[in-house]
């Protein structure tokens, strides 16, 4: 059951992170139907054009799993600062307010940041990579203290 939730974090994982990089490019550069604001923010806008630049830099780490757990922090913060400032002052319950895409990734990339980034991931990787070197490192010194 291990081996399979991994995998389901590392799809999971996956899906979100191409989503929400799609939408920060749909806001920077207004692609795949554009920013929901409809214009694309000048550079260094607050807080568009910072939110588009997290989206799309975060969502994109996410999506190939480095630095999984930062890149999902602050996208869930991200998130949840656009929940509490734009929609939950409309509304209390997401459903009435707008919110319940924010809302969502902001527990979604929670989830991520708390579960790490699943089977598949470059993390994995970088830690299967140093795991080895620090081996072939220790194996280098025991040899030398034996011949020593």
């Amino acid at each position: 059951m291990e081996q399979l939730r991994d995998v389901v974090v590392s799809l999971f994982r996956i899906v979100v992170g191409l989503l929400f990089a799609c939408h920060g490019a749909a806001t920077l550069f207004g692609v795949l139907g554009g920013p929901p604001s409809g214009t694309i923010p000048s550079v260094g806008a607050w807080p568009h054009w910072w939110a588009g630049v997290i989206e799309l830099g975060g969502g994109s780490l996410v999506m190939i799993g480095l630095f999984t757990r930062a890149a999902a922090l602050l996208c869930s913060g991200t998130m949840a600062y656009a929940y509490f400032t734009v929609h939950l002052p409309k509304s209390l319950f997401p459903l009435t307010n707008g919110g319940e895409l924010a809302a969502m990734f902001s527990w979604s990339f929670l989830m991520l940041a708390i579960f790490g980034s699943g089977a598949w991931s470059l993390d994995k990787l970088v830690s299967r990579y140093h795991r080895q070197r620090a081996k072939a490192d220790a194996d280098t010194d025991a040899d030398a203290n034996a011949n020593a």
